[in-house]
């Protein structure tokens, strides 16, 4: 049986993959009373007195609401929200299992960027973190942007920024592998999407000088028509020697190729044409931008996919769970880029340098040191730059 029809044979038998268990038994009538009525009036008065109470005597200290409208539903495109709740539901699980953090599914009807701001927001004081998520671009940015604007408690797009922040741990390790400096790397990224944006701003922030974006247009510079707001924003900032053309002449001489965009569009040759020691991310899934195997006789020392039957799965689940954890657990107001890049040198440092090579450049998503070491890292972060609340 392939896996699609296990998987769909699994959910019809499982029914849903997460379900609320209470924390308290409640058997007696003097439980009763501690839990519900007349008992439960006491924290209700003190949150009315304090808020901030609400993080003590309530679960909120540690539920985060993963929340998608199903405009971009994995790979999927716009199928819905209902559609999309497997997904969500297969998030909260991960979060639970990778960093015991509490997570509920939100399924919203509608894609109006006002609508879903204003009924996240009116939420917002149930959790203590927001993960949005399958929002297509370009809503995504403007959705993510009003919220943090808005609300106290971090919000986090993880298809833009947990994607980011592993790839840069991937690539961190990688460049230690070919021996070579993040500062003098040209680095190239095909999908300008939402996870591509992301991807070149974070790099840019880790210490990426050369790094150029390339869309379905070809490569992005200030003097393209038709340019997005966010692609004029970019242009400004990459492509600074102005190259023009397509894909193909974008990667040759680059150090490092990232992908998060089509299948099957890179050939050996273009990967031929890269510098030597190259660096190449095929993340589109399931078929990636170019196989493993093409990319390794095109020249490439290097290669991560977002598949799990190849070696440097580049997977968001060693970010996001230890992400949140370490943000609730100092009750951050935001994830902001000092937290993120913490992140990725702490998933990076997880591999050893003695145990790094062409293979083993991230740690497996199953290593149980990654939600802790990930939730310091991220903890420490939000002290140092003054967004947590204890």
């Amino acid at each position: 049986m392939d896996i699609k029809k296990k998987a769909l044979n699994k959910h019809k038998e499982w029914q849903g993959k997460i379900e609320v268990v209470s924390r308290t038994p409640i058997k007696t009538r003097e439980a009763l009373s501690l839990a519900y009525t007349p008992g439960v009036a006491e924290p209700c008065l003190e949150i009315h007195k304090d808020i901030n109470k609400s993080y003590e005597l309530t679960r909120r200290h540690n539920l985060v609401a993963v929340i998608t409208d199903g405009s971009a539903v994995l790979g999927l495109g716009d199928i819905g929200p209902e559609a999309g709740m497997p997904v969500m539901e297969g998030k909260c699980a991960l979060f639970k299992e990778f960093a015991d953090v509490d997570a509920f599914p939100l399924c919203i009807k509608t894609q109006d960027v006002d609508e879903l701001v204003r009924t996240i927001y009116l939420i917002s004081g149930s959790f203590g973190g927001i993960n949005l998520e399958d929002i297509a671009a370009p809503r995504c940015f403007e959705i993510e942007r009003k919220l943090k604007e808005i609300c106290d408690i971090p919000v986090f797009h993880d298809d833009q920024h947990g994607t980011a922040i592993v790839v840069a741990a991937a690539m961190l390790n990688a460049l230690k592998v070919v021996k070579k400096n993040i500062e003098n790397v040209r680095v190239v990224i095909n999908g300008a999407g939402s996870a591509g944006t992301a991807i070149g701003m974070h790099l840019m922030k880790l210490g990426v000088k050369n790094l150029v974006m390339v869309d379905r247009f070809g490569i992005i510079c200030e003097e393209m028509d038709g340019l997005s707001e966010a692609h004029k924003e970019l242009a400004k900032i990459t492509n600074r020697e102005h190259i023009t053309g397509t894909l193909a002449d974008a990667m040759k001489g680059s150090d490092v190729f990232i992908g998060v965009s089509a299948p099957n569009i890179v050939t050996e040759e273009m990967v031929c044409s890269m510098a030597g020691g190259a660096v190449v991310f095929a993340m589109a899934n399931p078929t990636p931008e170019i196989m493993p195997d093409k990319a390794i006789a095109g020249g490439a020392a290097v290669v991560g996919t977002g598949r799990s039957d190849f070696p440097n799965q580049i997977n968001n689940v060693v970010a996001f769970p230890g992400i949140f954890k370490g943000a609730l657990s100092v009750r951050a107001t935001d994830i902001n880029d000092e937290m993120k890049m913490a992140a990725s040198y702490a998933i990076a440092s997880l591999v050893p340098n003695e145990e790094l090579n062409a293979e083993y450049i991230l740690p497996m998503a199953f290593d149980e040191r990654i939600g802790d070491t990930v939730a310091n890292a991220v903890a420490e972060a939000a002290k140092k730059s003054g967004v947590a609340r204890i």
